[in-house]
């Protein structure tokens, strides 16, 4: 084993040991997630299972300066599998840090006894080569965006017409998340569709307008939190003016400045909440960059959401695979995750199972042939080891 890896593992088992105690101590307090990130976002924020200490920034830092190249990529990378046990591969990769974790979808899910012994064999994986739990993430928004059939929400967002509502839902999809052994979930949806019918939200967001949803969104954050499940806010910076379907095409939104920002008003909500992950969306938005899309934007992506909302926690990509974002590339998945990271993306989200090896080595190239994109692969990869990569189970 080549001694700057074996030296990295040592260094982030020591610096878990240190983080599981503040989150165990923190969950017994009652507390919950905090936005956490490189200082604090107005007054100090409870934490608990799944975050780190804000001093534990200065060490992540250090942990990822002592790891190889591949370690540091590894760390900004959700692959996707088929089937109901990981392939060998995914399992490697798991072991050895060339990546963070995975996204479910339903064929990996058809039961939870099945989705148990699923996770138990990623969690072992990561376990056996000296690893931080990996993120088990996948879309549980409710009604019929849920990847497991089996759990709650049957009642989707849009139907979900109180901040109470919003949070019983919450609830009881993070504990039916816990047990079958998965910690992140993406949502909840925090895009304003209200009053706009041909919005492709209009059936997957919280009812009414920007301060509605905002009451809910912050009812469901801190419902996911309290319960141990760490969310993942999308899609920023809102796609309720959509009318097409990022995965399938090219999404503008023609709205002005001003009707953009009253929209970011759930956002404003979910990282005043704690929320520790923002999901950023691939829909264009002319009035704030008319150059590139939301994921691909330092516009929107760093000044906007980090600069001006505050949020100095993780940021994740929309799916690298949906039309929207390939389209800019002429469909090279690696060159569309490297235009995400250096805009402010963390977590990199593949869900084509052929992805991985395609964005895995052009991040790595370009980091070897540029020092900012370097700089950056090691800014997001410390950013994700002091805000995540504590445990949740």
């Amino acid at each position: 084993m080549p001694a700057g890896l074996r030296s990295s593992r040592v260094a982030v088992r020591r610096r878990r040991a240190v983080v599981l105690a503040l989150a165990v101590a923190a969950l017994i307090a009652g507390a919950v997630v905090g936005a956490g990130g490189d200082s604090p976002n107005g007054s100090a924020p409870a934490r608990g299972p799944g975050a780190a200490a804000p001093s534990t920034l200065a060490q992540a830092r250090a942990d990822v300066a002592r790891m190889p190249l591949q370690r540091q990529v590894g760390e900004l990378l959700i692959v996707a599998f088929s089937g109901t046990r990981a392939p060998r591969y995914v399992l490697d990769a798991l072991h050895d840090g060339r990546a963070a974790g995975v996204i479910l979808f339903g064929g990996n899910a058809p039961s939870a006894a099945s989705v148990r012994a699923l996770t138990a064999q990623l969690r072992h994986a990561s376990r056996a080569g000296g690893m931080p739990p990996p993120i088990i993430c996948l879309d549980q928004e409710g009604g019929e965006i849920r990847t497991l059939r089996f759990a709650p929400s049957g009642v989707g967002q849009a139907g979900q017409r109180t901040p109470a509502a919003a949070r019983a839902a919450a609830a009881a999809t993070a504990h039916a998340l816990r047990r079958v052994g998965v910690n992140v979930v993406l949502g909840p949806v925090a895009d304003v569709a209200g009053g706009r019918e041909e919005s492709v939200m209009a059936s997957r967001a919280y009812p009414g307008g920007a301060p509605a949803v905002a009451a809910s969104t912050r009812a469901a954050v801190r419902a996911y939190l309290h319960a141990g499940v760490l969310p993942v806010v999308k899609h920023f910076p809102g796609l309720g003016g959509a009318r097409t379907n990022t995965d399938d095409a090219p999404a503008p939104i023609d709205r002005t400045r001003a009707q953009l920002t009253a929209d970011l008003a759930p956002f404003r909500a979910a990282i005043a909440a704690g929320g520790p992950l923002v999901m950023l969306g691939h829909a264009s938005y002319p009035a704030l960059d008319p150059n590139r899309i939301a994921s691909q934007s330092q516009a929107i992506a760093s000044e906007l959401l980090r600069g001006t909302l505050g949020f100095h926690g993780v940021t994740m990509t929309d799916s690298l695979e949906a039309e929207a974002a390939l389209a800019t590339t002429g469909h090279d998945v690696g060159a569309t995750a490297v235009r995400s990271l250096m805009a402010g993306a963390d977590l990199l989200l593949m869900t084509g199972p052929g992805s991985f090896p395609l964005v895995r080595d052009a991040v790595s190239a370009a980091a070897r042939r540029s020092p900012a994109v370097r700089a950056r692969v090691a800014a997001a990869a410390a950013r994700i080891l002091r805000q995540w990569r504590a445990p949740t189970e």
